[in-house]
């Protein structure tokens, strides 16, 4: 996750499988809202149990395998983790987040607010 760092936000999609009906979800609103995480910063990595796949911005230097233990996701389970710029988990689910969600969240961050003053000053 190094690669983010002070760059991006990473939203990271753990499922037991791509036709998870969870990770089909949550990559419908990434996709209806790409411009909202696009704005952000974000970048969308969906982690299955044996492979990474890039929905939004650059791939990981990381392996499934690595994401599962950096996050404590188990191989089987459905999570999403939002991770800040510094690197740290800020937000996990069981379910998969609204764009509401993620974008509140996000926009409350300090890092965020001083993003929105330079972009619009």
């Amino acid at each position: 996750m190094q690669r983010y760092r002070w760059k991006n936000r990473p939203l990271v999609i753990f499922a037991p499988s791509v036709n998870d009906p969870r990770a089909q979800r949550q990559r419908a609103i990434v996709r209806v809202h790409r411009r909202g995480f696009l704005e952000r910063d974000m970048v969308v990595l969906l982690v299955t149990p044996a492979s990474v796949t890039t929905l939004i911005g650059r791939p990981p230097a990381l392996s499934a395998r690595q994401l599962r233990a950096r996050f404590s996701a188990k191989p089987g389970a459905f999570r999403v983790v939002l991770v800040g710029k510094d690197g740290g988990a800020k937000r996990a689910s069981a379910q998969p987040f609204s764009a509401r969600t993620l974008f509140a969240t996000i926009d409350a961050m300090p890092m965020r607010r001083r993003e929105m003053q330079r972009r619009s000053g």
